[in-house]
């Protein structure tokens, strides 16, 4: 049986990705990290801080420590401490957004970025950015934020936090060639879209999960 630990900042996808877990690597063991004060602190900070990518990083080690297969990263907002992880923790990390990114830049030159976050935007920005880098292409971002939809769901709202970000990634969507959910918590929205709006967004659980199985059945492949 393959060990996969998922670090979280916040509860909201611990069942979400514990089903999406199920479904895709039914006989993973899944170890799930939360400590929900990193993202008060980040969003506190309105940024990505030096003791919460320490602190990030401590969380790391504990998961290599316990001798898992794969680490995954489930919060856009600290995918840049996983990033200094990568060069640290010899166990692979997978951050939940990463295929995401990789995805868009290949379908798209005008791409679109949604977020309920401040704190999220800018990274996945930057991500899919360096992506584009990488892949040596040209490309155009065009960020929108759906306010207080975060908070909605916080509160328990979730259908209000779904009616914010339709508004915004149908505003979104007609200007740009795909939108990209810059957060795992709004892909609960893509099941409600009619199929021209579904087919032109990307968002982040299911291809970070199935990075997770690549790697799985390239290890059980050697």
């Amino acid at each position: 049986m393959k060990r996969v630990a998922l670090i979280h900042t916040g509860f909201a996808l611990v069942d979400v990705l514990t089903e999406l877990f199920k479904d895709i690597i039914p006989d993973a063991e899944l170890v799930h990290i939360v400590d929900d004060s990193l993202l008060r602190q980040v969003l506190k900070e309105d940024k990505l801080t030096k003791p919460v990518v320490n602190r990030m990083l401590h969380y790391f080690q504990a998961a290599e420590l316990y001798n898992v297969d794969c680490i995954f990263n489930v919060c856009s907002s600290v995918g840049e401490a996983a990033d200094k992880a990568r060069k640290q923790i010899k166990t692979p990390i997978v951050k939940i957004d990463e295929q995401m990114a990789e995805e868009a830049v290949k379908r798209a030159v005008n791409i679109g970025v949604a977020a309920t976050l401040k704190t999220t935007l800018d990274p996945t920005c930057r991500l899919i950015e360096n992506k584009a880098a990488e892949a040596g292409k040209e490309i155009k971002i065009k960020k929108t934020l759906c306010p207080g939809a975060f908070e909605e769901l916080m509160n328990g709202n979730p259908e209000k936090h779904d009616a914010i970000i339709l508004k915004g990634i149908k505003d979104l969507a007609d200007k740009v060639d795909i939108v990209v959910l810059a957060q795992g918590s709004m892909a609960r929205l893509v099941k409600t879209l009619d199929n021209h709006l579904a087919g032109k967004v990307l968002s982040s659980p299911m291809s970070g999960v199935l990075e997770v199985k690549s790697i799985l059945d390239a290890k059980d492949s050697k």
